[in-house]
C-alpha cells in the first residue's frame, strides 16, 4: 500500500529522515502518502482559488488516514499568453505531464489529487495520470463570475470580440476601457464554454472528478465540501487498489468525447483527447474521434457560440443534465472515481433540467456532433472546425485567399487594412513545428466577429483556435505548411472552397500547377533556441494530438 517509509527497510532511513525534517512524523510516512499536484499561481485567475481549496483537500486526506504532500506545476493562461507568449503554451502541456511524472516517481507517492483548471493544465495532468497509472482524482477550481454592464451579461470571450467592435467604432474608448478592466470579473475559469471548462466537463463525464465541479462558481460553498470529499476518497482508492486506468480507459474516453460534442465544446478537446489516448496506449485517431463525436446530437451551446454563459449551464443542470439527455448514447458501465457507475448515478439523477437550455435529443440543435472533421487537397490528413459556432450561411463558402505567414501578419492586416467580404484568410507556418507551438489565433478570430465579418469571411490555419472562438475558422490543417503541407502552396487570389456539410476543404488550383509551386516553397526564417528548438524537433502533427514528450516511437 505504501511505496515508501517502511522502517523495516534500512535503506528507507534517509527518506524517513528527510520527511521528518519536512515536519512529518514516523507514523505519517507509514500511511498512504498522497501527492497533491497544485497548479496554484498568482497570475492565472482560474488557479487562484487553489490556495484555499488545497487546505480542505489535505483535511480530507488526513481525516481518511492518509498523509498529504503538496507540490506545484506551471499553470499558463492562454489568454495572457496571446501573441509571442503563445509559442510556449502548448509545449507546457507535455512539460506539465513530464514534471508530474518525474516528481511522483522520484518521491514514490501512493495516490494523487490533481488540482487544475485551465486549457493546458488539465490535459497535461491527464497525460501524467494516465502514464503513472496510480489511484488519482481531479478537482477544478470553479468558474468565474459573469460580468453585468448596462443590463447585459458578458464573459471573457466578449472582451476579445470587443477589440474588433472598438476597431469598427461600435463602442467608444470609455466603454472599451471599462470592459477591459472589469469583464474578467473574479477568480475562476473563464465564464464561457472554452477549452478550460470543456476539459473540466470532460473530467466529470469520464468519471475522474466530482459531478458539478467544473461549472459551479469558484465561490460556491459546495466547492469546499467537494475538496474534503476528494481528499477522503483518494485514500479509499489507494486502499482499494483502484488505479487511474480503472476509471480512465477507452470506454470513458468515448463517453467524455460524446459529452464534449453534445454540449458544443472546444476544438482543443480534439488535440488533447488524441494525446491522452496515445499516452493510454489506446488506438484512437482523428477518424475515430469523428465517429465518436458525430454519434451524438448537439443539445446545448454556450458562450461564445450562444448567448448563455457557464453559470447558465450550471443552473440548467450542468454536466449531469447533458449526460442524462444523451444517456442512450453512453456506456453506462463506466465506473466513477467518487463511487458507483455512470449508469447508477444517472438512474438516481433527479436534478432539474432546463429544457430551454439543454434540449431533448429530438429537439437537437445539430444532429451529428458539434465538430466538422474536414479533408481535401488542402488538408489531406484532416482539419477541424467547430460547426456549432458557425453561422449556417457560412457552412459553405468559396472565396479568394489572402495569405499570411504568421499571426502577426494577419493581426496587422485586420488592424490596418480593409478586409474584403468573401475572402479566405490563410494563416500558415503556425502549426506545432512551424510556429512552433501551434499558436491559437484567438484574437484575430475574435476581431473578425467583432468587426461583423464572421458571416462573410473565413479563416484557415495550420495553427489552432481558442475555445472562445466562433465563426468560420478552420484549424489544425494537416500536414502543416512547415513540413511541406499543401497550405504552403497557396497564393493570394487562389480560390478556396470550404463545405462543412460535405466535410470538404479544397484549393481550386490544378495539380500540375501545385507541383510546380513545390519547387519554390520558402519557409520563413525562424531561428530557435532552448525549449522551442527541442519542441520543434520532437513534436508530432496535430492529427496525432501534437504530442512531444510522450511519442510512442521514441521507445522503439
Amino acid at each position: 500500500m505504501n511505496r515508501r517509509g517502511n522502517e523495516k527497510d534500512m535503506t528507507e532511513a534517509y527518506f524517513i529522515g528527510l520527511m521528518s525534517a519536512a515536519g512529518y512524523r514516523k507514523k505519517d510516512v507509514q500511511k498512504p502518502i498522497i501527492g497533491i499536484i497544485n497548479s496554484y499561481t498568482d497570475v492565472n485567475p482560474g488557479h487562484k482559488p487553489f490556495v484555499e481549496l488545497v487546505k480542505y483537500v489535505k483535511e480530507g486526506i488526513w481525516a481518511a488516514g492518509g498523509t498529504p504532500g503538496e507540490f506545484g506545476v506551471p499553470a499558463p493562461c492562454d489568454g495572457m499568453a496571446q501573441g509571442p507568449g503563445m509559442h510556449y503554451v502548448l509545449p507546457q502541456r507535455d512539460l506539465i505531464a513530464a514534471s508530474v511524472e518525474a516528481m511522483v516517481e522520484a518521491h514514490g507517492f501512493d495516490g494523487l489529487v490533481f488540482l487544475g483548471s485551465c486549457d493546458k493544465i488539465i490535459p497535461g495532468m491527464l497525460m501524467a495520470a494516465a502514464h503513472l497509472d496510480l489511484p488519482a482524482i481531479f478537482l477544478t477550481a470553479g468558474a468565474m463570475m459573469p460580468y453585468q454592464d448596462a443590463g447585459k451579461v458578458y464573459c471573457t470571450s466578449d472582451l476579445k470580440e470587443a477589440i474588433g467592435r472598438f476597431k469598427k467604432g461600435d463602442i467608444d474608448e470609455k466603454t472599451f476601457d471599462r470592459w477591459r478592466e472589469n469583464m474578467c470579473s473574479s477568480a475562476g475559469t473563464c465564464s464561457m464554454y472554452g477549452t478550460a471548462n470543456t476539459m473540466g466537463a470532460f473530467l466529470e463525464a469520464t468519471g475522474v472528478a466530482p459531478f458539478e465541479s467544473s461549472t459551479m462558481l469558484f465561490c460556491d460553498g459546495r466547492k469546499t465540501r467537494q475538496s474534503r470529499n476528494v481528499g477522503e476518497r483518494i485514500v479509499e482508492l489507494v486502499q482499494e487498489g483502484k488505479r487511474f486506468s480503472h476509471f480512465m480507459n477507452a470506454v470513458s474516453l468515448k463517453n467524455g468525447i460524446k459529452h464534449v460534442s453534445a454540449s458544443g465544446g472546444s476544438t482543443n478537446a480534439v488535440l488533447h483527447t488524441l494525446a491522452l489516448a496515445k499516452v493510454m496506449n489506446v488506438k484512437f485517431d482523428l477518424q475515430d474521434f469523428d465517429q465518436v463525436q458525430s454519434s451524438v446530437p448537439v443539445v446545448a451551446k454556450f458562450k461564445p457560440s450562444a448567448a448563455l454563459n457557464i453559470n447558465d449551464f450550471h443552473q440548467a443542470g450542468g454536466v449531469p443534465a447533458v449526460l442524462a439527455t444523451i444517456k442512450d448514447k453512453l456506456d453506462l458501465s463506466a465506473p466513477l472515481a467518487m463511487g458507483g457507475t455512470l449508469g447508477g448515478f444517472l438512474d438516481e439523477f433527479d436534478g432539474t433540467i432546463d429544457r430551454t437550455v439543454i434540449r431533448k435529443q429530438e429537439e437537437a440543435l445539430l444532429p451529428n456532433g458539434c465538430f466538422s472533421i474536414i479533408r481535401g487537397n488542402l488538408a489531406p490528413m484532416g482539419a477541424v472546425v467547430k460547426k456549432s459556432g458557425v453561422e449556417p450561411q457560412m457552412y459553405h463558402h468559396v472565396g479568394p485567399a489572402v495569405v499570411f505567414n504568421s499571426e502577426e501578419e494577419v493581426r496587422d492586416y485586420l488592424l490596418n487594412k480593409t478586409v474584403e467580404p468573401g475572402s479566405v484568410l490563410v494563416v500558415r507556418y503556425e502549426g506545432p513545428k512551424g510556429g512552433p507551438g501551434m499558436r491559437e489565433l484567438s484574437i484575430p478570430a475574435a476581431m473578425l466577429v467583432g468587426m461583423g465579418l464572421h458571416t462573410s469571411v473565413a479563416m484557415i490555419t495550420d495553427g489552432r483556435f481558442s475555445g472562445a472562438t466562433r465563426g468560420p475558422c478552420v484549424g489544425h490543417i494537416t500536414p502543416e505548411a512547415w513540413v511541406g503541407g499543401p497550405l504552403a502552396l497557396v497564393k493570394d487570389g487562389d480560390i478556396i472552397e470550404i463545405d462543412l456539410e460535405r466535410n470538404l476543404i479544397e484549393l481550386k488550383v490544378p495539380d500540375d500547377e501545385l507541383e510546380l509551386r513545390k519547387q519554390t516553397i520558402q519557409r520563413p526564417a525562424r531561428a530557435l533556441h532552448g525549449v522551442l528548438a527541442a519542441y520543434r524537433d520532437g513534436v508530432s502533427g496535430a492529427e496525432q494530438g501534437a504530442v512531444w514528450l510522450y511519442r510512442d516511437d521514441w521507445n522503439k
